[in-house]
């Protein structure tokens, strides 16, 4: 081995070291300093109904799940955001605005519009967020 190319992997080594770890770790789901994942309670999230992405929320029925795992829906007694995770193995639930409910395509749980789980397998309920619509602006208390 020559010194040139000891000296190569040594610099390619030093820096793998010092980026790769930074790199990693912005792309975890661990935004929040309390390891949760989850927003910081006390933040906002505003969703713009003239949007294309939240344009759904304009039609009864109509359901969006946002980047940060939320679920809104326009129901019958007005907007609800929910965490879009099923708390019995993860999976992403959807809405039914036929039943009003929140079922789970994965192992047949059902939530009911306040998060509280209807049908199991799940036995723990949904986080729930507050909404107030302002205009075209749904607000969502996190």
């Amino acid at each position: 081995m020559t010194r040139r190319d000891l000296l190569q992997k040594v610099l390619i080594g030093g820096v793998t070291f010092l980026v790769l770890p930074p790199v990693l770790n912005s792309c975890s789901k661990d935004d929040n300093p309390d390891g949760t994942g989850n927003p910081p309670p006390g933040d906002k999230l505003n969703l713009d109904l003239t949007t294309p992405t939240f344009a759904a929320l304009n039609n009864a029925g109509g359901f969006v799940i946002t980047t940060q795992g939320i679920l809104v829906a326009n129901t019958p007694a007005g907007y609800v955001a929910i965490d879009s995770t099923c708390t019995h193995q993860g999976c992403t639930i959807g809405y039914s605005s036929t039943a009003n409910n929140f079922p789970c395509p994965c192992h047949g749980s059902i939530y009911s519009v306040t998060g509280a789980v209807v049908n199991g397998p799940a036995t723990v309920a949904l986080k729930s967020y507050s909404v107030s619509k302002s205009g075209n602006i749904l607000t969502i208390s996190l």
